[in-house]
């Protein structure tokens, strides 16, 4: 009977030791959008953006690093191509941007960065912002290429 008590507890404090190093696991593996940073680069200009939570940006997010050049499109936003489309799964009938803006026109399949405001959009999914009115920057990129990359902590 002894023999027996001691076996489960055994047992029990292995199940428990097994839970609570996965559930520590799986807390560093799985970092949450929230965290993560973009940074944008060009030239010797380096800009940061927040990502949102969203189906959209983790999608974006796999493709990163991407290096590209930007097109001015409407006087209003610089746009990129991902080399495809991104999901819309979840995402609103459209969007409202704003300067500093990071979107994606899920019917061409574009990210565009708005560096003005602009009126709402069916089709615009919001990605992110840029801080810190690095927009201004990015603004006057012309064509050379921009790198967008993970901040790793």
């Amino acid at each position: 009977m002894k023999a027996i008590f001691i076996t489960a507890v055994l047992i029990v404090f292995g199940l428990l030791f097994w839970f609570s190093n996965n559930k520590k696991q799986a807390q560093q593996e799985q970092k949450t959008i929230t965290d993560m940073k973009l940074k944008i680069s060009f030239g010797d200009t380096e800009l940061t953006a927040t990502l949102y939570d969203n189906p959209t940006s983790r999608d974006l997010i796999s493709m990163l690093p991407i290096t590209t050049e930007l097109e001015d499109y409407a006087s209003n936003e610089k746009i990129f191509y991902p080399e495809r489309k991104l999901t819309k799964d979840g995402a609103p009938g459209g969007y409202d941007p704003s300067k500093g803006d990071i979107t994606y026109y899920a019917p061409w399949g574009d990210v565009a960065i708005f560096y003005k405001d602009f009126s709402y959009s069916s089709g615009l999914i919001s990605l992110g912002r840029i801080e810190n009115n690095g927009i201004e920057q990015l603004r006057l990129v012309g064509s050379q290429p921009v790198t967008f990359e993970l901040i790793e902590d």
